[in-house]
């Protein structure tokens, strides 16, 4: 990874962010009763069947993030952090909001996860020159 060239780290954060909505929609897939009890959710059929079908659009994504990651250009690369910098950020604060009496500590853990990949993607685009014209002018 270089100061002037962090495409590489921008790949790798997309295939880490990639394989971690992977195992989400897994266990969406797999066990939303207990997704949605982790949440702090009173589980329902119809609760289930909604996070299954979330699971089949984070399987989606998925696939988008890792093939960019390894075969995007680079402005496609730039793009995609830009789009999940914000969905991330967005996952975490909407988490927060999460409709209970009280947040449960799974809660807290996928908020944080979310914000972390935030903060990941916005150091890599901030690191990167060709993502931050301000930086050019250095």
């Amino acid at each position: 990874m270089t100061e002037t060239n962090n495409y590489g780290y921008l790949r790798k954060v997309l295939a880490t962010g990639a394989t971690v909505f992977g195992l989400s929609a897994l266990f969406l897939l797999l066990a939303p009763a207990l997704f949605n009890e982790l949440l702090g959710f009173t589980t329902s059929n119809e609760l289930e069947w909604s996070m299954r079908m979330i699971a089949i659009t984070l399987i989606a994504l998925c696939g988008n993030m890792l093939s960019v990651s390894l075969r995007g250009k680079d402005n496609a690369v730039l793009f995609s952090a830009r789009v999940m910098a914000l969905s991330a950020s967005a996952l975490g604060a909407l988490t927060l909001l999460t409709p209970v009496a009280t947040l449960t500590w799974f809660d807290y853990v996928y908020a944080a996860i979310g914000f972390s990949f935030s903060l990941a993607y916005i150091i890599g685009l901030v690191r990167n020159p060709t993502a931050n014209p301000q930086a050019l002018s250095r």
